[in-house]
């Protein structure tokens, strides 16, 4: 066992995320999601029921992530800092699965919550999302680990986001938008560490560079067909399948860039709405100030001493 020591660093690329997740940090209990509570309440029934089915789906891959994809990257680690940004990042996991909650406790009630989860537990493509992924976390190749990690943090979670951020375009359910900007705020970077850590394990192991490709782009075409029968499902009579498939392939070459490979999806992406790339912004429509709670720009402030020579004025 050794001490991790921040002082001798082998990958700069260590303490780079290190400060990005520790300045983003941010808990659910920091937004005002309650201000939200008389438009939900002007929702139709089938919006609240979609709304809160989708961020149910949201919780499961948050909790897979949070208890065993992110835990499971540890063990591979390059360097010791490695690990401890792993930690990290399965905590944040963690608080995003607390987010949605958050939305439930706000909004619904506690027989409304119980079908929710009952629901989720009970559809069987939700639950094949998950175990798709579940797969490589518990098989025993490290770079298919790391592969389907960042395809869940840059791919699979990105067609529950299409809602929230379609109503925030529309004027609607901002606050709950503006915590969903936090996590993908945090998604952003977890995806980019683990392609990064994933191409740094291809450089020590150049002889797996076409095996890897073609698992990468079958796993990626796995999901999407599981992705399509979910949202079809999900999204039934909303009229909302074609914006939803179009940014969840938007986001599929997003983590193909995250693995270091050229995107392949520029055709379906171009579908993508732009009032929702628009709704990405970190600062899009923030609609509180700061001391009624931290929205999706919030930042921890950096301070430094002062020194005498600043009190000559």
């Amino acid at each position: 066992m050794h001490p991790v020591n921040w002082n001798r660093l082998q990958d700069d690329k260590d303490p780079e995320i290190w400060q990005r997740l520790t300045a983003n940090f941010w808990l659910p209990e920091k937004v005002p999601l309650s201000n939200d509570l008389p438009q939900w309440r002007l929702l139709e029934e089938r919006e609240r029921e979609l709304t809160v089915r989708i961020f149910t789906g949201l919780t499961l891959l948050d909790t897979v992530q949070a208890t065993v994809g992110e835990v499971a990257q540890i063990p591979d680690a390059r360097t010791e800092h490695e690990q401890a940004v792993y930690a990290n990042i399965a905590f944040m996991q963690a608080v995003h699965a607390r987010s949605y909650s958050s939305v439930f406790s706000t909004m619904c009630s506690t027989a409304e919550i119980d079908a929710a989860y009952a629901w989720a537990t009970a559809n069987p493509v939700l639950q094949e999302r998950a175990t798709a992924v579940m797969a490589h976390y518990r098989g025993d190749d490290p770079l298919k680990r790391k592969a389907a990690a960042t395809l869940l943090s840059s791919l699979l979670l990105y067609a529950g986001f299409y809602l929230p951020l379609r109503f925030s375009s529309r004027g609607v359910m901002m606050n709950t938008a503006d915590m969903i900007r936090l996590i993908l705020r945090d998604k952003a970077v977890h995806g980019y560490y683990s392609g990064y850590k994933f191409q740094r394990g291809l450089d020590a192991h150049p002889e797996r560079r076409a095996e890897l490709e073609e698992f990468t782009h079958g796993l990626i075409e796995r999901l999407l067909e599981l992705e399509l029968a979910y949202s079809s499902e999900l999204y039934e009579g909303f009229h909302m399948i074609d914006g939803v498939m179009a940014f969840v392939h938007y986001n599929a070459d997003k983590a193909l860039m995250n693995l270091g490979y050229r995107p392949r999806y520029e055709k379906e992406a171009a579908g993508v709405e732009p009032e929702i790339l628009a709704a990405l912004a970190p600062d899009a429509a923030e609609t509180h100030d700061f001391f009624s709670g931290s929205g999706s720009s919030y930042v921890i402030g950096r301070a430094e001493s002062t020194e005498n020579s600043d009190w000559d004025f």
